[in-house]
């Protein structure tokens, strides 16, 4: 039994003798409530703190027994309070409505010692135990939640520190990742309803892609600094070289995915922009020349992004543009460079490109 005073019961009935009676078997063990109708009882039952069990007569003046029960059940803050019901009616069918009806028990009158406490003792420790399981439940999600959210934010720090080991390689890129990481997001935010890419932009992928846009140049770890850092033109024999940082990327992240002998969503999105996003709608980019729809959506948005961030920045072998030259220069691009439908998500969304550039400017 649990422990004497542990628990509370409510006990509606009104009848002052069922009361009495009642309040003196139970009174001894446990917290006892008493409501005179079922009107009171529901305001009892619903006040803090809630009881652990409530006996209810079934026949009462006023509301009876069946719809306090259903006013019970219908209030979230009482729904889940076990309900044993007492009544003199010994009808099968009567039992039957009140277990229907969502009661935990019937107890007939008149009533014996032995029954009440037995009944009551056996609905407060199965309570107990939803109880118990609820508040496991409870943790554990909070765990779950917890490592959760600890995974996603180890993945963003691993992703971030591998883009600024590249970004260190070209400090004039500075706030780059950042820009682009929200240019990405916005344009595929814009096109979430659109029929040609709604099947592949959902919340989750959008997500995918904003966690793994900062990889776009990985690769540039491996071009050499002559090459990299050069101030002027790049001789046709560098530029050769240079171009090879968009295979470089997607490799080192495919290796990395076999290390781990598991496919990871935001490891493919992420080969998918590093790879292609250099590749050009009317097939005159690199490294494999695609055309159109053969180049992956995640590629075509970082495609204007990437443009878009670097016309707007300034660099040792030119001045930055100002937005809306650079805007011209993207509408100029469209149907060549870009994907159509893709600049015009960008134009719709241009408002906020630049308050994205302006947020993460560049800091002397």
């Amino acid at each position: 039994m649990p422990d004497q005073k542990s628990a509370t019961i409510l006990i509606v009935d009104d009848a002052a003798e069922n009361l009495r009676v009642l309040s003196g078997l139970l009174g001894p063990h446990y917290r006892v409530l008493a409501a005179t109708s079922g009107e009171r009882g529901l305001r009892v039952a619903a006040d803090t703190p809630k009881p652990d069990l409530v006996l209810l007569d079934v026949v009462m003046d006023g509301m009876d027994g069946y719809a306090v029960l259903v006013n019970l059940r219908e209030n979230p803050a009482t729904r889940d309070i076990p309900v044993i019901f007492l009544t003199a009616r010994n009808d099968a069918g009567d039992e039957e409505r009140g277990l229907l009806l969502g009661a935990a028990d019937y107890i007939a009158k008149p009533i014996t010692r032995a029954v009440v406490l037995a009944r009551v003792r056996a609905q407060l420790e199965a309570k107990q135990a939803r109880d118990w399981l609820q508040n496991q439940n409870v943790a554990l999600e909070a765990e779950v939640a917890r490592r959760m959210h600890e995974n996603d934010m180890t993945q963003r720090v691993s992703i971030r520190a591998l883009a600024h080991l590249a970004e260190a390689r070209d400090p004039e890129t500075g706030n780059h990742i950042l820009r682009t990481q929200g240019y990405v997001q916005r344009m595929a935010s814009g096109l979430q309803s659109h029929p040609r890419f709604a099947a592949t932009l959902t919340d989750s992928y959008i997500h995918l892609l904003a966690l793994s846009a900062p990889l776009h140049d990985i690769g540039k770890v491996g071009i050499p600094d002559s090459i990299l850092l050069k101030p002027g033109k790049l001789t046709p024999d560098e530029w050769a070289i240079m171009k090879t940082h968009a295979k470089l990327g997607s490799d080192a992240l495919e290796r990395a995915e076999r290390d781990i002998k598991m496919p990871l969503a935001f490891l493919s999105a992420a080969k998918e922009i590093a790879h292609w996003h250099h590749e050009k709608w009317d097939g005159s980019g690199y490294p494999d020349g695609l055309v159109g729809d053969a180049i992956p959506v995640a590629a075509r948005l970082m495609a204007v992004a990437d443009v878009f961030d670097a016309l707007i920045s300034q660099r040792v072998y030119k001045a930055a543009f100002t937005y809306a030259d650079a805007q011209a220069i993207i509408v100029e691009g469209r149907g060549k460079h870009f994907d159509p439908d893709v600049t015009d998500a960008f134009l719709n969304g241009f408002d906020d490109f630049v308050a994205i550039a302006e947020r993460y400017r560049e800091t002397a």
